[in-house]
């Protein structure tokens, strides 16, 4: 997300010292860190359906349920371990959620193909929320410490809000609203437990 997108999210969520450089990265003077992989860098084409969005919002919890799956197994700090396998069991409930209702929607008791029949996406290619590839963002992991991997999970909660906080307004229907505004704030949940661990590291 770009600086001022990033902020204003953060301010909408509640955080008091969200900020925004004028000028943006170009405007900056000084050292350039090495990070995380760029979210957004995957093109989603936007659905044209509720059950196009839906199947893409599963398929986003999916790859962050495999990212949080995987860093829960982190060794050097049982605490952020325990969160990150929570937060993994969350995203499963909340792909339950999803396809609940696209079954309601669809009228598919059952549908194999779901997600992928209704995405034109690379086959066997995971995304994370924020459109990041699941591959590049576990290589970048390799070797990082608790306070990246928490400070990354930070930044796939807010891309991950932005999205159900859009996919609620384009959808219609009040129980379809209604479960992207309860996906949304139960990330809000996730934003706050992530900011609490890191500030404790």
């Amino acid at each position: 997300m770009r600086s001022r997108a990033a902020a204003a999210v953060l301010a909408r969520e509640g955080f008091q010292k969200a900020y925004s450089m004028e000028g943006g990265i170009h405007a900056w003077k000084g050292l350039r860190a090495t990070g995380a992989p760029e979210a957004g860098m995957a093109y989603f084409e936007p659905g044209k359906s509720p059950e196009e969005l839906i199947a893409l919002a599963w398929m986003l919890e999916e790859g962050s349920r495999k990212f949080y799956t995987e860093m829960g197994k982190e060794e050097r700090s049982p605490e952020t371990a325990a969160l990150l396998r929570d937060l993994a069991d969350d995203e499963k409930k909340h792909q339950s959620s999803l396809f609940k209702i696209y079954q309601k929607r669809s009228g598919k008791d059952s549908d194999p193909g779901f997600p992928q029949s209704l995405l034109s996406l690379e086959p066997g290619v995971d995304y994370l929320e924020g459109g990041i590839v699941l591959e590049k963002a576990l290589e970048w992991a390799q070797g990082k410490g608790p306070k990246d991997i928490l400070e990354f999970s930070l930044s796939l909660e807010v891309n991950s809000i932005d999205l159900y906080i859009k996919m609620e307004r384009r959808v219609e229907g009040k129980e379809t609203k209604e479960v992207f505004q309860a996906l949304s704030n139960q990330e809000r949940n996730h934003l706050k437990r992530l900011t609490a661990a890191l500030e404790k590291s």
